[in-house]
């Protein structure tokens, strides 16, 4: 069964860095488009960044662009976002998720497959 397993997270000083990671199994995964997404108490789920399956589009949302980085290894089943110059408004649960037709690429709703979500805390 195709499950999506993020790792990476945890508690770091505002400045700090982070390097999240999220596992695939199954082999459509590999062409499959990803992108990860994250969801502060009381808020709704925001789109941080998102790559094409072969990695030729990619699109970050405004508040993280410049500091964070989206990645993927397609050999590995792997997608990355490096976050670095973390704030403490990037504190959230964040989420990769994966489909292989994503007409509107920052709307949650387009995505089947979710991994189970890692905690980021920033601490100012």
């Amino acid at each position: 069964q195709e499950q999506l397993v993020e790792s990476g997270g945890g508690l770091v000083q505002a400045g700090g860095s982070l390097r999240l990671s999220c596992a695939s199994t199954g082999p459509t995964f590999s062409t499959y488009h990803k992108a990860w997404f994250r969801q502060a108490p009381g808020k709704e789920r925001e789109f941080v960044a998102f790559m094409s399956w072969k990695g030729g589009n990619i699109y970050y949302a405004d508040s993280v662009k410049g500091r964070f980085t989206i990645s993927r290894d397609n050999a590995k089943n792997t997608l990355y976002l490096q976050m670095n110059s973390l704030e403490p408004a990037d504190t959230a649960v964040y989420y990769c998720a994966a489909d292989n037709i994503v007409p509107t690429y920052y709307d949650p709703a387009q995505y089947t497959y979710w991994g189970q979500g890692t905690q980021v805390t920033v601490s100012s």
